[in-house]
């Protein structure tokens, strides 16, 4: 593909692509690499047919859901910023109530790229991760699901590499050049954050990740919506609206998947439900734990210099900074955080910068549980004495304070003996996977869906159930 294939009227956005022409020139060396990036790695078996997808065309009301059919190599990725404030002001940090920089700074400059490129690499990993799913997908419905997750993931890597490619100059442009090079789970070339290497080969793996995964990059993209550096956070911003779909993707398909487990209980009064065509309740318990506890290490360590600097800066906030608190500097605020010396849980008080990574995860932590709550009033529906629950934010970390010990999911000091014993009851088992993997079978009949799983509540942009999603 040659640079003048680049067709800029056919790219929606709002910060002057048509006029900008070092952004263009930028772009004919991008697109095509990014195209040549999604027919390898987008979903595999589906890149030619029509889907049901919804494009943003403009950031207004009426124009950021655009319901129609599209083939996803075709698809508009656009590239868009939330509306500006008025003079908007640092709204945190040691430079709190000058404006906004509207150019990256100079001293920030190398740490702002580095949160840009971190938050951007996992946008191509998810898709990757992704690719092989619509094979044996449960329903029409959640295959078009599936894909307008990924469109939208391959957006959000477009905000991402705009910002490099408009502020950081050749080193930006270089950044996304290798956002398109490294691959999920490659052993030379992995993607920068280890959950984002994790592969998913089941939907059940696929409704976890949209919503413990993903529901990290709410937070993520939360605290950098705050950032002085604005075109970040207008991109931030934006991106929000978009990732909300992407949440509920997750959170409704556990609640169809614990739905059906449920009638099946129910039905053949037992608990052992595998023999019926539906998941344990013991084992979707299993997938939580693996999947959230993999999320919960995305927000790195509990204490950390590296996110008090990014504070300190105006970089990265905290999640509903300027919304939620009263008081912005957090410069003689502190934090009471678990210590662990010589396998030794005590209490210790850490400076509230420093904290800016644990105070962030247990806004995570919060959110998550809304979703736990519920699928347990599914179970009460049902009748059925059984909850599912977050397992401590201490259990299976690899990444942190805790990861230098063994907790259960009670959050409770255990030992190596003790954690091999009870593994397989906390984590899903070989035997548990390969089980979930025999009910992946593809269903593309129009209104038919798989037996292991409920139909949604209702179809999408107030289609039917039985409406052709995909055209196959």
């Amino acid at each position: 593909m040659v640079a003048s294939a680049v067709e800029y009227d056919k790219i929606p956005n709002n910060v002057h692509l048509s006029s900008d022409r070092r952004l263009q020139r930028a772009l004919e060396q991008w697109q095509p690499k990014y195209l040549e990036w999604w027919k390898e790695m987008g979903p595999q078996g589906f890149q030619e047919k029509d889907v049901y997808l919804r494009t943003a065309i403009s950031v207004d009301t009426n124009g950021w859901a655009n319901y129609d059919y599209v083939s996803m190599p075709d698809y508009r990725w656009g590239i868009f910023l939330a509306p500006p404030e008025a003079n908007r002001v640092i709204p945190f940090g040691d430079a709190m109530g000058q404006p906004v920089w509207m150019e990256a700074p100079g001293e920030h400059r190398n740490a702002l790229r580095r949160l840009i490129v971190t938050q951007a690499d996992t946008e191509p990993a998810s898709v990757e991760q992704q690719k092989l799913l619509g094979q044996t997908c449960p329903s029409l419905y959640d295959l078009r699901n599936l894909f307008q997750v990924n469109v939208e993931e391959g957006r959000h890597l477009w905000a991402m590499v705009y910002l490099l490619q408009s502020y950081f100059g050749r080193d930006g442009r270089e950044e996304a050049e290798i956002l398109l090079e490294r691959r999920s789970g490659n052993q030379d070339k992995p993607r920068i954050l280890t959950t984002f290497n994790e592969p998913i080969s089941d939907w059940l793996s696929f409704f976890m990740f949209a919503c413990f995964t993903d529901r990290d990059g709410k937070f993520q993209l939360l605290a950098l919506s705050e950032s002085g550096f604005d075109p970040l956070s207008r991109t931030c911003r934006f991106m929000l609206t978009e990732e909300a779909h992407h949440l509920f993707v997750g959170q409704s398909g556990i609640q169809r998947v614990i739905q059906r487990s449920a009638e099946l209980m129910n039905q053949h009064n037992t608990d052992d439900i595998w023999q019926f065509g539906g998941v344990p309740l013991t084992v979707i318990q299993k997938y939580i734990n693996f999947w959230y506890s993999n999320s919960v290490d995305l927000f790195g360590n509990e204490q950390s210099t590296n996110a008090a600097n990014y504070f300190a800066s105006g970089l990265k906030g905290r999640a509903y900074e300027t919304k939620y608190y009263t008081e912005h500097s957090a410069q003689n605020g502190s934090f009471t955080l678990d210590k662990l010396e010589n396998n030794i849980l005590s209490t210790s008080e850490i400076s509230l910068r420093n904290a800016m990574n644990e105070i962030l995860r247990d806004e995570y932590i919060a959110d998550a549980q809304k979703c736990v709550d519920k699928w347990n009033l599914e179970l009460q529906r049902h009748h059925l004495d059984f909850h599912v629950k977050l397992p401590s934010k201490r259990f299976n970390r690899k990444v942190g304070m805790y990861s230098a010990a063994l907790f259960c999911p009670e959050g409770k000091l255990t030992t190596q003996e003790n954690w091999q014993k009870n593994q397989d009851n906390w984590l899903p088992t070989v035997q548990d996977k390969a089980k979930v993997q025999e009910f992946m079978q593809q269903v593309v009949t129009p209104g038919k869906i798989a037996g292991w799983i409920a139909p949604p509540r209702k179809g999408i942009n107030g289609q039917p159930l039985d409406f052709t999603y995909v055209q196959l």
